[in-house]
């Protein structure tokens, strides 16, 4: 509803805006204001066509349509600076305003058919090489004469502008960073993802670096500004989230985050681990939530879903689930004899050497069923490993309650639904804390004993989104939902479509991953 209200109150102030201009080229002001009927006298001031105004109906398409309607009703009042054209694609109103305001500016006719003349005496003169008929239509036309400079600028910001707007609202392209999706997706794989399957999210972060997500080369800060900022707003989808789709997604943990040179660490996670204190120097970033670090994992489970794990199966409404093909688990591998092997044999069979586990008893390798199998025929023993009790570590972070959960052995619970409502209590409130009092912004409170949300006492609570549950193919190398929980659907970005380029551990120094090239991202 505040978007709606936005674009309304935008739509309110571009058509009275547009009024003065419109009587000064000697139609009624008051056009400027109906929808429909200002945008088709628009077309005609500039010299377009009256059905080219449908082309504004068309979501994306109409950014760019209405970008060069702005800058041509400009030119058509004799304004064709540079900085007037900026200030039209980027705020509208303004200059529309000015050169109402302008004495000087008066309708000159459509922009657009003297452009159309004058490309047309250009190429009869280029043809017949006339130098005269040249120069005369250079001071006949000199607004239509730009600078080298110029020309280079506006091609330039064009190829910015277009890019940036495809990234932000129909593909964009990822890297995988780290092994947690191994052996479906591999550290170095490049990915298209695809913003309109599950609905196109509208920015909430304005202004902002282009083509950059949101920290700046060379640790120079971050690269957008918190204000001002727009509602979550989601186009229609083409299809719902949907069990077993790999998702990339916004981080629900990065809203508040310690940064280093390695990744981003959860505010919570770091004070967990110094007894409740921040390291020495330590500096909070605060994200907005379009600006979250990406993720991708699998979907395992949706809205309304009871999940458990009980010795690294996942059991959905108490069925247990197909195991993607290649989902992998850590084993340490050893010789009969207790001597050592020869891990780069490993290789052969796909097995990831960038992807080891370090712990105190040696190293683990992350395998699939069918990689595990290749590695016993040569004779190695593979232990898998025991992911103990990891006290208050895992989601929901409830060292007395759910102290014995983990990455192995895990539930059960029951993930949120838009329009259910859940019985609160002290027992199940870790689970749903969270959601409540950040995903759904309500004031949230413990007092002796009771559970307020927004000053009242609370003992049940109706959600008011959908919420997923994330976790990575290789179950024992995976930070995901174990571990922070739920994913909110204002947090969905895309579903990934195919590999368009990957290489070997993330470096093109270890060469090239080529049989991986335009492989489907979404393989079970």
């Amino acid at each position: 509803m505040s978007v709606l209200i936005f674009l309304i109150v935008l739509y309110i102030l571009l058509g009275v805006s547009m009024m003065k201009l419109f009587e000064k080229a000697g139609l009624p002001g008051w056009k400027a204001l109906v929808p429909g009927l200002a945008a088709v006298e628009w077309c005609k001031l500039i010299g377009r066509k009256p059905q080219y105004a449908l082309w504004l109906l068309f979501p994306i398409v109409n950014i760019f349509i209405y970008s060069g309607m702005v800058i041509d009703l400009l030119r058509s009042f004799g304004k064709y600076s540079f900085t007037q054209a900026f200030m039209a694609v980027v705020f509208a109103p303004v200059p529309f305003f000015m050169a109402g305001r302008d004495p000087n500016a008066t309708y000159q006719g459509p922009i657009l058919e003297k452009e159309r003349e004058y490309h047309r005496l250009h190429h009869e003169a280029i043809e017949k090489k006339d130098k005269l008929a040249l120069s005369k239509l250079k001071a006949q036309y000199p607004f239509l004469q730009k600078s080298p400079t110029r020309e280079w600028a506006e091609a330039i910001i064009f190829a910015v502008f277009a890019a940036a707007f495809i990234r932000m609202f129909l593909i964009e392209a990822y890297v995988i960073p780290t092994s947690s999706m191994e052996g479906t997706l591999k550290v170095g794989d490049f990915l298209f993802v695809s913003k309109a399957h599950y609905g196109i999210r509208t920015p909430k972060t304005v202004l902002q670096f282009p083509l950059i997500h949101n920290r700046l080369p060379l640790d120079l800060g971050e690269s957008y500004l918190t204000e001002p900022s727009l509602p979550y707003y989601r186009l229609p989808a083409l299809e719902k989230v949907d069990r077993n789709d790999p998702v990339v997604f916004n981080w629900p943990a990065g809203d508040s985050i310690i940064l280093t040179p390695q990744r981003s660490w959860d505010l919570h996670q770091v004070r967990m681990q110094n007894g409740g204190k921040l390291p020495p120097g330590s500096d909070v970033i605060v994200r907005p939530l379009d600006k979250k670090d990406h993720y991708i994992k699998r979907c395992v489970a949706i809205a309304g879903d009871s999940i458990q794990i009980r010795d690294g199966q996942l059991y959905v409404n108490g069925q247990a689930v197909r195991n993607p093909e290649h989902m992998q688990f850590a084993y340490k591998l050893t010789a009969p004899s207790g001597g050592s092997f020869n891990a780069r044999k490993l290789e052969e069979f796909g097995v990831s050497l960038y992807d080891v586990i370090q712990m105190q008893d040696g190293n683990y390798y992350n395998l699939d069923a069918s990689q595990l199998e290749k590695v016993k025929s040569l004779g190695l023993i593979a232990e898998r490993m025991k992911r103990g009790p990891a006290p208050g570590f895992m989601f929901p972070n409830d060292r007395k309650r759910y102290a014995d959960w983990t990455v192995d052995d895990f539930g059960p619970l029951w993930v949120p639904k838009k329009g259910a409502t859940t019985p609160l209590n002290l027992d199940n409130l870790p689970f749903y804390r969270r959601v409540i009092g950040v995903y759904e912004n309500n004031k949230l409170e413990v007092k002796d004993g009771k559970i307020y949300i927004n000053g009242q006492e609370a003992s049940s609570y109706t959600f008011k989104m959908d919420y997923f549950w994330m976790q990575g193919d290789n179950r024992h190398n995976s930070e995901d939902s174990r571990f922070w929980g739920f994913v909110p659907e204002d947090h969905i970005v895309g579903k990934p479509l195919f590999i368009w380029f990957s290489t070997k551990g993330g470096s093109m120094k270890n060469g090239i991953n080529w049989g991986r090239i335009f492989k489907s991202a979404s393989v079970m």
